[in-house]
């Protein structure tokens, strides 16, 4: 992982704005991203766990994390509010 913590939180929570976002990053780097349907409740629109923050070496990797949970939320929200997974990327 060539970025801290907090930078990798950062982006990936930014990156789902208007939205509420929260990633959190165990120890052993195993990576939780958690959206909310909006700043109101706290509906959770996507759920996922497992995600190797070891394999987020570059911003193509970081780019395309998000654009894999970014096509979950948008698929998840129309027909399941909540999709939680281990995503072993």
């Amino acid at each position: 992982m060539f970025l801290s913590a907090l930078e990798l939180r950062s982006i990936i929570e930014s990156s789902f704005l208007p939205k509420r976002c929260q990633c959190t990053l165990s120890p052993d780097l195993s990576m939780t991203v958690k959206v909310y349907g909006d700043h109101e409740t706290d509906r959770l629109d996507l759920l996922v766990t497992g995600i190797n923050a070891n394999s987020l070496n570059g911003c193509r990797e970081i780019n395309e994390l998000i654009a894999e949970l970014r096509h979950d939320l948008e698929h998840n929200v129309a027909s399941h509010p909540v999709v939680l997974r281990s995503k072993p990327h």
